[in-house]
């Protein structure tokens, strides 16, 4: 029975209730505090009844009903980020992974409930070429390749490849060899697809556009489709992976149309998949692109190009998209629910209440949110200015991601005592400032300047191949003294920072382009930045800090440099032998001979490219299990991808058939 203040109360004799009423409701009061404790017993004995099932149980409880099951416990790692591992259903699936052990399609689900990654296992001996036995005829397995068969040579070496292919003696454990008949591969993608929803395609002319906002080249990912059943192996629709011309082109319908992996409109009008060809798009001389449409819309999926045929003008053209990437930062649609701010008020919306961003912002002096809608592009040349002791926040609505391209440098200004945060939005175009002084040659007084989930483009603008327009301009100026900075899960280029004020980083990349360019400095060329506390980073580009406080699981790709260094702490992190800093625990290379060997390698360091700042598998393992944790360094660190490794083969030792062997190998 559920007791409430009113229930308890209207138990009373009625004669209680009057005189109470009379004497200023006293024990109403009482009768208040009573019910919100027995409400409190009441949810513990409903939630005794929850934690004898493994769907509803507390978290603490997980590891007490495994062992009744007797599951291998698991390293919990996602106490720490819930996206890592899904302990919960691993303990659920125990006995269904029982029942199939030794099966193909339950190790595939067992790779894909302790990793969190899409996962395919392969069996390699029915890959082996091997002389046919009149009695058991193999008839897909030839020796031979037939040239007319395009699907078998697009999937050759891959996940997918369905090739006869000689024995291999090497080992397959280390990764080295495939092909034998103990051998059985568990190939990952660790890269995720993350969606663009209605968003308006950037106009090259009057028949070219470009799916990504920033009108660069874009890979085009699949949106993958959950497994119905665990006694089935993934194809290529169920996992995260890049789309190829060929694949798309014979499997369109898999791929294009509403809640799949594609999807064009013009306006509000559905572009059926009948009036779509995927086309080889690339760059020919004259500017002009490959393969023009004559009488459909072509796509190109692997730059992310779309061609009208010259009989089409078309206009407001939005597209749906995936592209991949290797996790949560930077701003997308994914839930930034813990980020926001619920209680600033008032809340304003663009562009339902307001048409430009600017508009909002200009009403908001005395504080509140500007939230944006949708995932439009925006070209504007915006300026902030907050009072004293007001906050301030530019946001995306969560699960939104909007792109601004500023026309000029966004300033911010406040009072004694502003705040402001933007949060989720993709900036490009000009750099963010914080002037020194306003207009009236007062001082800028603003406190605290935070960024969440954000990009400034590294190089301010990006050509259509993705390489930067200004490698040498920074994402963001700071003038001021005293003013505080937050960067969390953000991607910036270069920053320059008076050395008065004062830098956090947190889970974010500080992109200069290149090593010898600089990431971090004061505001005069050569001079110190603010002191700085950096922590779970990638920095590629010089460093120069008057102090830093504490450096922890950091990349710094290039040159380091702290004034005062019998003060801070650098620590598991990545700093170049040559670098001047404070002292160092646990850091690498140790040696000038582990110099050469450990230095970070990774899948891309270009912004525009889905591994980007991804650490290599050729990387060294003092850098890929390097933090304190013995998680990688750097921006990915959450990701605990060592971990999820050393879980998987940890289990395999269970679910594997005796005599078999198995190799992980990392797709994306």
């Amino acid at each position: 029975m559920s007791f409430d203040t009113e229930k308890l109360y209207n138990l009373l004799p009625a004669i209680h209730r009057i005189r109470d009423d009379e004497q200023g409701k006293q024990l109403q009061a009482l009768l208040s505090v009573i019910a919100e404790q027995v409400a409190v017993v009441e949810e513990d004995l409903q939630q005794l009844y929850d934690d004898q099932f493994i769907e509803t149980c507390a978290e603490w409880v997980i590891p007490y009903i495994g062992d009744l099951v007797g599951t291998r416990s698991i390293r919990n790692v996602n106490q720490l980020n819930q996206k890592i591992l899904n302990s919960r259903a691993f303990v659920a699936n125990t006995i269904t992974y029982r029942r199939r052990k030794g099966t193909a399609s339950v190790l595939e689900q067992l790779a894909r409930d302790v990793t969190g990654w899409d996962a395919r296992v392969v069996e390699f001996f029915e890959l082996l070429a091997t002389t046919q036995y009149m009695k058991h005829l193999r008839p897909q397995n030839r020796a031979w390749v037939d040239m007319r068969r395009w699907e078998p040579l697009e999937n050759i070496n891959t996940a997918f490849d369905s090739l006869a292919h000689t024995a291999e003696m090497r080992r397959i454990s280390p990764g080295r060899g495939r092909y034998n008949i103990p051998n059985l591969g568990i190939f990952l993608w660790r890269l995720t697809a993350y969606s663009l929803t209605n968003s308006p395609a950037l106009k090259l002319d009057a028949n070219r556009f470009l799916f990504h906002p920033l009108g660069i080249n874009t890979q085009l990912f699949n949106q993958p489709e959950t497994e119905e059943e665990i006694t089935s192996i993934a194809t290529r629709i169920n996992v995260a992976m890049p789309l190829s011309r060929r694949v798309l082109s014979q499997y369109l319908t898999d791929y294009y149309g509403k809640g799949k992996s594609l999807l064009l409109k013009l306006g509000d009008t559905l572009i059926e998949v009948n009036q779509i060809i995927v086309c080889n798009l690339s760059d020919k001389s004259g500017g002009e692109w490959a393969h023009k449409p004559t009488d459909k819309i072509a796509i190109d999926p692997v730059l992310g190009r779309i061609a009208f045929p010259d009989s089409q003008n078309p206009e407001n053209v939005r597209v749906t998209y995936h592209y991949g990437f290797s996790t949560d930062i930077g701003g997308g649609e994914y839930d930034r629910d813990t980020s926001l701010n619920y209680e600033l008020q008032p809340v304003v919306q663009v562009p339902s209440q307001y048409n430009t961003i600017q508009a909002a912002l200009d009403n908001l002096r005395n504080g509140g949110v500007v939230e944006i809608e949708n995932s439009d592009r925006y070209s504007e040349t915006l300026s902030i200015t907050i009072n004293p002791g007001q906050k301030l926040e530019l946001r995306a609505k969560d699960e939104f991601h909007p792109t601004l391209i500023l026309g000029g440098d966004l300033q911010i200004i406040g009072g004694e005592n502003s705040e402001v945060t933007i949060n989720g939005i993709l900036i490009s175009g000009k750099s963010l400032q914080v002037p020194a002084t306003k207009a009236d040659g007062s001082h800028n007084l603003l406190r605290l300047l935070r960024l969440r989930h954000c990009t400034l483009v590294p190089g301010v603008r990006l050509k259509t191949d993705g390489t930067p327009e200004f490698p040498d301009t920074p994402s963001l100026i700071v003038e001021t003294r005293e003013t505080a900075v937050e960067i969390d899960h953000s991607i910036l280029g270069g920053i320059r920072v008076n050395d008065d004020a004062q830098v956090q980083i947190r889970n974010s990349i500080i992109d200069a382009i290149a090593e010898d360019k600089t990431a971090y400095e004061g505001i005069t060329p050569g001079k110190s930045g603010a002191p700085l506390h950096i922590e779970n980073s990638t920095v590629i580009g010089s460093v120069y800090t008057g102090l830093m406080e504490l450096a922890s699981n950091t990349i710094f790709l290039g040159l380091v440099r702290a004034e005062r260094r019998q003060q801070g702490c650098v620590r598991f992190s990545y700093v170049s032998l040559a670098s001047q800093v404070p002292r160092r625990y646990y850091c690498q290379p140790k040696t000038i001979v582990d110099a050469a060997r450990v230095y970070p390698q990774f899948t891309s360091r270009r912004y525009s490219e889905p591994g980007y700042c991804q650490l290599s598998n050729r990387c060294a393992v003092e850098i890929r299990q390097g933090a304190d944790d013995e998680s990688e360094m750097g921006v990915f660190h959450d990701l605990y991808q060592p971990q999820r490794e050393s879980h998987l083969r940890v289990h395999l030792d269970e679910y594997l058939r005796f005599g078999l062997e198995a190799g992980i190998f990392y797709v994306t």
